[in-house]
């Protein structure tokens, strides 16, 4: 059995433990500062738990050795630490984060990585899937025009002004609106305003927006710059989210205040578990001549899974990490170094057990 130790007893780590426990196949322990979290998670699934501070790296460090791997399901700041205590430890590293400062960080780290020993950051939905996605359409492609990116975790039933219910972290969903965006534009790479370039559409009956925000685009400016005409990632929300944050934001300078604007959206703004995913993904350009186009469309809801009730974001973001996990316990990856997303198979990765997530549901 692999064993795999994962750091963060919330809703995504814990979520990340038991399917990775009931899959039979690794042996889990998951680390917290917080007690409680861990009883309630042991209370609920055979696993070893163990109070670590990730901040303090020498007791990591000692801790990780003789594991495999070392799973981050921690708040994107305290990566760095965590993937220096890897390289120590000489294990494997795998995070769920979106933040683009963090990512550089782990990559510079993962270049003195050992034999066997991998950096895979970015492992959840937005960065994570959505890069797999996009760049498996590039395939085929002889000029690429230009590839469109668009996810959105939703409230099924919106009932407040904002259109909105928090869903997963309130730290990452404010990084995402307030910091710079990558994107390619008429061939050359910029950094892009979040909140910015608008755009409305209808699916099923429902009016939805998307626009830019930061880190969903993960590496792919990197590995496609020159290739590409124009490139970009949007998030969806609901229509007329997007004026009330900017508003929040812009108007109000709450973007250079987060720990008001967190507050503000964490006391004013319920979470929710019905929620659905929304993925898009186009690319057009030239194939045997022709400009053409190709898209993938999913829609994955909430359900019940292993006798609990699973939002569709903990369900995405968690299957995603296992998924990539899962591909390089098998071998199915690059043996060391750094791996970006879009290095992974699309079709190693939805035909894993747990890529299979992906499928849209209903």
């Amino acid at each position: 059995m692999h064993s795999v130790t994962i750091l963060g007893a919330g809703k995504i780590g814990a979520t990340i433990a038991k399917l990775l426990h009931y899959s039979g196949d690794y042996s889990v322990c998951v680390g917290d500062t917080n007690a409680e979290a861990l009883d309630r998670l042991a209370a609920t699934l055979p696993i070893k738990t163990v109070l670590l501070d990730v901040n303090d790296e020498a007791m990591l460090v000692k801790y990780l050795q003789g594991q495999q791997s070392v799973v981050s399901a921690c708040p994107y700041w305290v990566n760095p630490g965590i993937a220096r205590a890897a390289l120590q430890a000489g294990i494997s590293y795998f995070d769920v984060t979106e933040d683009l400062a963090t990512t550089s960080a782990v990559r510079a780290i993962a270049q003195n990585a050992t034999a066997k020993q991998v950096f895979v950051p970015q492992c959840g939905l937005a960065p994570g899937f959505i890069s797999i996605l996009a760049y498996h359409l590039c395939h085929g492609f002889e000029k690429l025009e230009e590839v469109k990116m668009r996810v959105g975790a939703l409230p099924l039933y919106p009932s407040n002004m904002l259109m909105y219910n928090l869903t997963w972290s309130t730290e990452g969903l404010i990084n995402q609106y307030c910091n710079p965006c990558d994107a390619i534009r008429n061939g050359r790479r910029v950094e892009v305003m979040p909140l910015e370039e608008i755009e409305y559409f209808s699916l099923d009956g429902v009016e939805y927006e998307a626009f830019n925000t930061s880190g969903g685009l993960g590496t792919l400016a990197d590995t496609l710059e020159g290739k590409v005409r124009n490139l970009g990632y949007k998030t969806i929300r609901h229509k007329g989210h997007r004026y009330l944050m900017s508003f929040l934001i812009q108007e109000l300078g709450l973007g250079d205040r987060r720990e008001i604007l967190k507050d503000i959206l964490e006391q004013a703004i319920p979470t929710t578990q019905q929620d659905v995913v929304l993925i898009g993904a186009t690319v057009s350009g030239w194939k045997n001549g022709q400009y053409v186009q190709v898209s993938d469309a999913r829609k994955i809801y909430h359900g019940e899974f292993y006798g609990e009730h699973w939002g569709s974001i903990q369900i995405t973001t968690a299957a995603s990490l296992c998924a990539v996990l899962d591909l390089h316990v098998r071998g199915d990856l690059p043996e060391k170094g750094i791996i970006k997303q879009e290095q992974i198979p699309f079709e190693a990765f939805i035909n894993n057990r747990f890529g299979q997530y992906y499928y849209s549901t209903r």
